[in-house]
């Protein structure tokens, strides 16, 4: 075969270049503003970030090359979102081992805790509230961990799971083929796993159609209403306490 033609051989990724384009400050405020999956002008990210308008677009080109964003069109308007949910998944991975952030205003400490209680991880639950859930879900056998070895475990929808999220009127049909349907975090808050995927991302979808969940103060925090405590007690079996 020629030289010219043959098929370039990958056998590493460049993870110097990624971690160099989340290494800035600005930079990881920018991608964790985005985290929770929604999109957001550059006008909102430099603000986010506290830098000036003329400074941001230099760390979201940067953030670009990289390929962590894409951009939007809307008319004159250009809106910045994450370019994969895996990018928000790198990111909760990175915080499972970054040293907390000093906490120096009565706002950030409120902000903090309202992250560890209860956010979003790009489209699905995540915080303490989302592993709450997750437990309960292998609690009540709508989902079984199988584990191939002793380092590895994965999460399968049983067939009570999918009779259940149905009748609660969770999508499942319309699941992205393209993404996979159960994959799990590791919650840096509680180190241990939420559900995340395609399924992850439905149930959560389906908990803000109900209104047992709304949008929070912070960015990416979410609160439970009053319907969701009693609708997630009765539906899943969540304990009362876990959702404080």
């Amino acid at each position: 075969m020629d030289a010219r033609t043959e098929p370039e051989t990958r056998t590493e990724t460049d993870v110097a270049a990624v971690a160099a384009a989340i290494g800035d400050p600005s930079r990881a405020k920018v991608l964790l503003a985005l985290a929770g999956g929604g999109a957001l002008p550059a006008s909102a990210l430099a603000a986010e970030a506290g830098v000036s308008n003329s400074t941001i677009s230099a760390h979201l080109a940067r953030l670009r090359e990289a390929r962590l964003l894409t951009v939007e069109h809307d008319g004159r308007h250009r809106y910045y979102r994450l370019a994969t949910p895996d990018v928000a998944r790198a990111l909760e991975q990175l915080a499972l081992i970054a040293r907390p952030l000093p906490v120096r205003s009565l706002n950030a400490d409120t902000r903090a805790k309202a992250l560890l209680r209860a956010r979003l991880c790009y489209d699905h639950l995540a915080g303490r509230l989302g592993v709450a859930l997750m437990d309960a879900l292998l609690a009540g056998d709508l989902l079984r961990a199988e584990r191939t070895d002793p380092s590895r475990v994965s999460y399968l929808l049983t067939p009570s799971g999918r009779r259940e999220l149905d009748a609660l009127g969770v999508d499942l049909a319309g699941l992205p083929r393209r993404r996979s349907a159960v994959r799990y975090c590791v919650d840096w808050g509680e180190h241990r796993h939420h559900l995340a995927g395609a399924l992850g991302g439905a149930v959560t979808a389906r908990l803000f159609a109900l209104d047992w969940l709304r949008n929070g103060r912070y960015r990416r925090v979410v609160r439970l209403t009053d319907a969701g405590r009693d609708g997630l007690t009765r539906s899943f079996g969540v304990a009362p306490e876990r959702l404080r």
